[in-house]
């Protein structure tokens, strides 16, 4: 950051940190002490889809790498496309398997982000459920290097006292993007 960076208030984004997808299974140690929301072994990675030979060896790649694990079932990774035109790839484990999909999610973005499409990466997220069946995710954005609570609800409402619990939950757990207006709904992503 130079000098006019800081006379006018300026400040750099901060970088892209893959690493920060590791704290979650910490973090979800918090979260559900606080909160009572348990992982459900669920987790995606969002992209901007992008055409070519290239992507689609880099897709093969991701397919061969989390469908070699054998203690995966059939149909534990999958691709899909929204309506808006992005990508998605879900990654299924057992619900007490965070730490396993945290390293799935974390292959798959490096794996983009190694072959040249780390522009493409929007987001991850994991997902959670507490006891009467409310979803909750913990979505990494990939640009910002933050995470942020979103919990849908019916009628594509959300819980925002749900999220601010979270987000309160773990402060100390997670760098939680501070500007709320960032903290976009992902309505039907896949896992959640």
């Amino acid at each position: 950051m130079g000098l006019l960076d800081i006379l006018f208030g300026r400040s750099k984004p901060a970088r892209p940190d893959l690493d920060r997808l590791f704290a979650l299974p910490s973090a979800a140690i918090t979260l559900q002490a606080a909160t009572g929301l348990a992982p459900t072994g669920a987790g995606s990675v969002c992209f901007a889809s992008v055409e070519g030979g290239a992507f689609t060896r880099i897709r093969q790649e991701v397919e061969a790498l989390l469908g070699a694990d054998s203690d995966r079932g059939g149909g534990a990774v999958e691709f899909s496309e929204d309506g808006y035109g992005y990508s998605w790839l879900l990654s299924r484990r057992a619900s007490e398997e965070l730490p396993s999909l945290v390293n799935d999610l974390h292959a798959v973005n490096a794996t983009l982000q190694g072959s040249g499409f780390g522009p493409q990466l929007l987001c991850s997220l994991v997902a959670f459920r507490s006891p009467d069946r409310q979803p909750l995710a913990l979505v990494y954005l990939y640009k910002r290097g933050t995470f942020y609570p979103f919990a849908p609800l019916p009628g594509q409402k959300r819980d925002n006292p749900l999220e601010l619990q979270v987000r309160a939950a773990l402060q100390d757990d997670l760098d939680i993007e501070p500007d709320l207006g960032r903290w976009f709904p992902l309505w039907g992503a896949p896992g959640l």
